[in-house]
């Protein structure tokens, strides 16, 4: 970095900028501090001038003394601009704070700013401001905290604080100004008073609020008055700026609103004599837009995103692979310069202004800036301008380009034909139906036209799916569902992946096609892509459901579960079909989010239950999984296997309004958390609760006490229930419920049993099924002899007959989750290495093949190879082969521990 310049900057400064020029003449001491290189000292200086006891000249002369020192810094090469601009910002916030201050204490003797809030925004609220900017604050007040005199009414001495704050900070007095205060962007500006109560403005932002608004309080912070009241407030109205669902009306707004800023700019298109470098193509209010569209999309998904400054919101939105880091570099490289010249526009006069001055003036702006003339400067704003620009553009949609339109409708069946579609004539006559304006999705010209821009590629691609006619049906179903779609349309005709995951989604998995039809907000996935954190999913999932409606709203907060399992579940689904993810990783994922949504539903249900029939002391509900939700290792088609169990006496009683015994309060509860889970709401069902395997089955009661399990499983339980019980987890519960509940599974689990009467009841009970439930196809990897539950017979066998002389030193021989126990055995010589990658293959086939290959049978070619893919297999060819190799590992382990052949077909 060169050495900065500080005679060269005075002397450019005296030469080229008559207000700098006479702001040195004013401030002799701060001019020699300058001449002699201390910058620092100068703002030291520049802040001890705002000692002055009247508030209204300490902070201009503050002021000046800041604009003065920062400015010949800046032309000096001292201070870099985000120095500046924050030095800047900073005083803002000091200046509105004492304002805020000075105008209450002149009213009630008192120094303090409870209950008046200013919210920066724009520039200042990203710490940003420039030289010469205006100050865009929102004001609120709390009628309860605000000081007042005892007679006075709160919303009339708020305004009256308010005007007071505005006349100390714009009045242009011999010491000059402090800032220019703009209050328009407050709530309902063209009808509410300056400052509004805290209370209405929330109402307005969570009702009522513009699409711009949003884009607003992207920046928005809590600056000067009652700082900690402000940031409660941001805090609440947050789901109204980051919003968990994309919304792409809202987005459309937004562009609509940076088409129509551009369209009223009237000046020259190039930069050159009256070229605005803010509201011009690719100038300063582009870049900054491009990035708040941006944030306003993804951060409601990518806390990551959720910053203030411009080159920090870039930076973040290349790092979390929104947009590429080339268009970071350029259009921050681009912002940063044009926010310099910017600055020196307007140290000339300390006017507001960002348009280039006629070709003499021109001149000195460029030779303030270091340049040799105007034409210099122009020539490189041009080619700036049209970097950034180019950029914003892809954006907007409104690239130079000639507009795109539908082929005639001869071309278009010619097309269609050519794709290989059945009935060309009959899906050329159905685009056109869609086209028509019947769907709102398509209604505007601009939808239109991004439509048809889309369009080719979507065909091209359904086109090559198993079944392209349930495809269209599909999309129709989503055209008729979406309110705006024009956000997507042009996504899926620039982003090649996006397409990529919608035609899978549609194609190859009629699980994820019909929700996505059903519910098109799901789409929002498809765009919004984020990496699945597997490692805390489970903890992540439960803090977000936790994190939703209010606690007093049962059916929201059914709602609010459902809605984050859903979309969790589509989002498994893409990354499974599209093999992005190991199908075993993804049976995790949906066991730990099923595990969230059971614990979330379990708090929410006990709330609600509790208001009417109130809590018993030393007892609790404990909810225990098994099966595949118990290992771990759910399927997007899978039940959940729980049993409910209670802690305390069952003679105990509830102390609510409506008393209850324990065993019947559990129940009810229980009751409750079934229902919580599988019966339809607004956003559809959630999952089936299969209850079966508690004590007694279907002939027990729903819950029963921890005593009354341990006591059932000891002296009733049959050995089809201790084979269970090798895959019971406790999923919801205190730690020491959990402590309870899993001595009684460990206590069962290591009873001495009668190996050859054990051996007789497993195979026993696997005949009975084989005979019962044969399997589907060549592909029902779970039911398939040598398939899942032979494995699963295997282990429970082993774990039942060993473990008693075993557990206590190889305890994962025992852990519901084969990944532990089958590597375990294979420890304890009890089956061979090559049993656990049988299982884990035929694990993946078996999640994979429920969105693939649901009905067990060999799918149609594009499934069946994504199918392959998914397993890390070669070929469908491969995968078979490998299938086979699997099965055939399992009959000889089962040979090994029953003596007994499996018949393989």
């Amino acid at each position: 970095m060169a050495e900065p310049d500080w005679t060269g900057a005075i002397e450019r400064a005296r030469e080229f900028a008559p207000f700098l020029a006479r702001s040195l003449d004013r401030q002799g001491e701060l001019a020699k501090l300058l001449a002699d290189g201390q910058g620092e000292a100068a703002l030291e200086w520049a802040r001890a001038r705002g000692g002055h006891e009247d508030v209204d000249i300490a902070l201009r002369r503050h002021r000046l003394g800041l604009a003065t020192a920062l400015a010949v810094g800046d032309l000096a090469g001292a201070f870099p601009l985000a120095r500046v601009v924050g030095e800047l910002s900073h005083f803002a916030d000091h200046a509105l704070d004492k304002a805020i201050r000075a105008a209450i204490v002149e009213r009630t003797g008192e120094y303090r700013s409870d209950g008046m809030i200013a919210l920066a925004l724009g520039k200042q609220g990203a710490g940003e401001l420039n030289y010469s900017s205006d100050i865009d604050p929102i004001l609120l007040y709390d009628p309860q905290a605000l000081p007042r005199r005892e007679s006075d009414d709160p919303g009339e001495v708020a305004q009256r604080y308010a005007r007071r704050i505005i006349k100390i900070l714009s009045d242009n007095t011999p010491e000059g100004y402090v800032m220019r205060v703009d209050l328009r962007l407050r709530p309902a500006a063209e009808i509410s008073p300056l400052v509004v109560p805290r209370s209405s403005a929330l109402t307005h932002y969570q009702g009522q609020a513009l699409a711009w608004e949003r884009a607003a309080f992207v920046r928005a912070r809590a600056a000067a008055g009652d700082i900690e009241e402000g940031r409660k407030f941001l805090a609440e109205i947050a789901p109204f700026v980051w919003r968990q669902a994309l919304d792409f009306g809202a987005v459309e707004e937004i562009r609509d609103l940076t088409l129509r800023i551009r369209q009223s700019y009237d000046g020259p298109k190039r930069p050159g004599p009256g070229f605005d470098i803010k509201r011009g193509r690719g100038g300063i209010r582009e870049i900054e837009f491009f990035a708040q569209t941006h944030q306003l999309i993804h951060g409601g998904r990518d806390p990551s995103l959720r910053v203030r400054g411009t080159r920090e919101a870039l930076d973040a939105l290349a790092a979390a692979g929104r947009i590429e880091h080339d268009q970071a570099r350029v259009l921050g490289e681009g912002y940063d310069r044009l926010r310099e010249i910017e600055h020196r526009l307007q140290m000339v006069n300390d006017r507001q202004t960002h348009s280039l001055p006629e070709a003499g003036a021109l001149d000195g702006v460029a030779r303030l800036d270091g340049l040799e003339n105007g034409a210099t400067l122009v020539e490189e704003l041009v080619e700036l301008t049209q970097r950034t620009g180019a950029i914003y553009e892809e954006l907007i949609g409104e690239e130079e380009r000639s507009v795109a339109s539908a082929p005639p409708p001869t071309e278009r069946t010619a097309a269609l034909e050519a794709l290989g579609f059945d009935n060309p004539d009959s899906l050329a006559a159905r685009i056109e139906e869609w086209r028509d304006g019947r769907y709102a999705a398509i209604r505007s010209p601009q939808a239109l036209e991004a439509f048809d821009r889309m369009l080719p590629g979507l065909l091209k691609a359904i086109a090559k799916s198993d079944d392209p006619e349930r495809a269209l049906a599909r999309w129709q179903g989503i055209l008729e569902r979406t309110t705006s779609a024009i956000r997507l349309f042009r996504l899926l005709g620039a982003e090649p992946d996006v397409l990529e995951r919608l035609v899978a989604a549609l194609t190859l998995s009629p699980i994820l096609a019909d929700e996505l039809a059903r519910r098109p907000e799901t789409l929002d996935v498809l765009i919004d892509r984020e990496p699945i954190d597997f490692e805390h999913l489970f903890e992540t999932t439960l803090e977000e459901m936790r994190q939703g409606p209010e606690r007093d709203d049962y059916e929201a907060q059914l709602d609010c579960i459902r809605h984050i399992t859903s979309e969790a579940r589509f989002t498994l689904g893409v990354g499974l079909i599209t093999a992005e993810y190991k199908p075993s990783q993804i049976g995790a994922a949906l066991s730990d989010t099923a595990e969230a949504a059971i614990n979330v539903a379990r708090e929410a249900a006990a709330r609600e239950f509790a208001r009417r029939h109130g809590q018993i002391d030393e007892s609790e509900l404990v909810i225990v999984g098994l099966g595949r939700l118990g290992g771990g290792a759910l399927t997007h088609a899978s039940d959940l296997d729980m049993i409910y169990l209670f802690t305390g006496e069952f003679s105990d009683q509830s102390d609510g309004e409506k008393p209850l015994g324990a065993t019947l309060y559990y129940n009810r509860l229980s009751s409750r958390v079934s229902a919580a889970l599988s019966v339809p709401t607004a956003q559809g069902v959630l999952y089936e609760v299969d209850t079966r395997l508690r004590p007694q089955g279907n002939q027990g009661p729903l819950a029963v006490s921890v005593e009354a399990f341990a006591k059932y499983q000891r002296e009733s339980a049959w050995t089809w229930e201790h084979m269970a019980i090798n895959r019971a987890r406790v999923l919801a519960g205190s730690d020491s419920a959990r402590a309870q509940v899993d001595a009684v599974i460990a206590e069962v689990q290591c009873q001495k049993r009668d190996p050859a009467s054990l051996r007789k009841d497993v195979l026993k009970m696997r005949a009975d099924i084989a005979q019962h439930k044969p399997a589907r196809g060549n592909l029902d990897v779970k039911l398939l002899r040598g398939g899942l539950v032979d494995v699963e017979f295997l282990v429970h066998f082993l774990q039942l007959r060993h473990s008693a002389e075993l557990a206590a030193a190889n305890p994962d021989m025992l852990a519901p989750d084969f990944a532990k126990a089958i590597p375990a055995l294979t420890r304890a010589g009890l089956v061979g290495e090559d049993l656990w990658p049988a299982y884990d293959l035929m694990t993946d086939l078996l999640v994979a093949g429920r969105l693939l290959a649901p009905d067990g049978s060999k799918p149609p070619p594009a499934a069946a190879k994504a199918l392959a893919r998914a397993c890390q297999c070669d070929s469908y060819a491969d995968l078979e082969a490998r299938l086979d190799q699997a099965r055939a590992v399992v009959a000889c382990s089962w040979a090994q521990s029953f003596e007994q052949t499996l018949e393989l077909d």
